[in-house]
């Protein structure tokens, strides 16, 4: 993989969010409905997929990139995918809309920027000290988590696949240490998702800034920390240059999974063939982004501790511990005012507890 600098990964980032989600979807003909006799014939077919990466984006927008190659040569060219970043055809945060309302056949993105749409959606890219990637997929896969997650799409015309994962990712980047729970008080951080409900609960100011005022942000004391993703984008955004403290672990996200979803109109226009091709890109892209960035992390944690102005340090066991029991008061709130949110969160509590009781056995070396 080719370096990235600072400045030109910044650039990429900004179009995640500067483009916002409030744009206006230009350009997008609807989908015009083909002969269903001629899905079955060795016509080749065009599909869009939008993403809320920017084109080409490390890893995910390469991902997605990857996946639609993927597609393209096991269905000898039968089905080729144009994979727009985001902005490029819509607005990132319309992905969502777009692909539900057929103007793009499928799109790339996480679930919990459509909390907005259906609170349940925020549960499964991951929870704040829930299930790790392994486990969180064995849930999806094999434990009721994914027929819950097409159950809660279905009545947006959307069918959702994992599609990658970011793994889990470290607590976060500051310009004080935290020592107590009390040093949570008044911090200005960045932090989305149910994590930053947490941090709210605990007295910190949640501040969603643009990913790419971040830097300057921290810099000039408007933020006081930020999480991003992980040692491999974090080292590329240059935080260590302007914060002191590297936080772990990443309590507020130790499973970063992300979604394809696909209309559902247009799915089930497909082969049986082509149905399974993508089944099978969509798992290998869910495998090949989580072992990528494990891979990048590795190499960028090593660049990360060189920097003598970096002090890595361990979130203090009674400040995890308030934490976590903060999480269980923000979780109760949401499950308690949105029924499939309690049916989604009670499968994925029932599964985490059962597979602790296994995986523990195999921690205790």
């Amino acid at each position: 993989m080719k370096k990235i600098k600072r400045k030109d990964f910044i650039k990429k980032t900004s179009l995640v969010i500067g483009a916002g989600a409030t744009g206006v979807l230009t350009s997008c003909g609807k989908k015009e409905e083909k002969d269903s006799a001629s899905i079955h014939t060795r016509e080749k077919l065009e599909w869009k997929m939008v993403t809320t990466w920017p084109p080409h984006f490390p890893i995910m927008g390469e991902g997605a990139d990857r996946f639609a190659k993927e597609v393209e040569t096991m269905s000898d060219g039968q089905l080729k995918i144009h994979v727009y970043g985001g902005g490029e055809l819509i607005p990132p945060f319309e992905t969502f809309d777009a692909v539900s309302q057929g103007m793009a056949e499928m799109g790339h993105s996480s679930a919990y920027y459509w909390a907005g749409k259906a609170q349940a959606t925020q549960f499964f890219p991951g929870v704040p000290f829930g299930m790790n990637p392994q486990e969180s997929n064995a849930w999806l896969y094999y434990g009721g988590g994914l027929e819950l997650w097409r159950e809660l799409y279905s009545k947006f015309n959307l069918i959702p696949f994992p599609a990658g994962n970011t793994g889990a990712q470290m607590g976060g980047w500051f310009n004080k240490e935290i020592n107590t729970i009390a040093d949570i008080k008044g911090l200005k951080m960045r932090m989305p998702g149910i994590g930053g409900k947490v941090l709210t609960e605990a007295g910190g100011t949640t501040i969603l800034s643009p990913a790419a005022e971040i830097y300057t942000n921290l810099e000039r004391g408007v933020l006081d920390a930020t999480e991003w993703v992980g040692p491999y984008h974090d080292y590329l955004m240059g935080f260590y240059k302007i914060a002191k403290y590297y936080y772990y672990p990443g309590w507020h996200e130790p499973s970063g999974g992300l979604e394809l979803i696909i209309n559902k109109s247009a799915y089930n226009q497909l082969s049986k063939s082509l149905q399974e091709i993508i089944k099978i890109a969509a798992k290998a892209l869910n495998i090949s982004m989580l072992s990528e960035f494990e891979k990048m992390n590795i190499e960028y944690l090593k660049k990360i501790k060189q920097e003598k102005s970096v002090e890595i340090k361990r979130y203090p066991d009674e400040v995890l511990r308030k934490l976590k029991e903060i999480t269980k008061k923000v979780l109760s709130d949401i499950t308690n005012k949105d029924e499939m949110s309690k049916r989604i969160y009670d499968s994925y509590s029932k599964f985490q507890k059962e597979i602790y009781d296994w995986s523990s056995l195999n921690r205790n070396y």
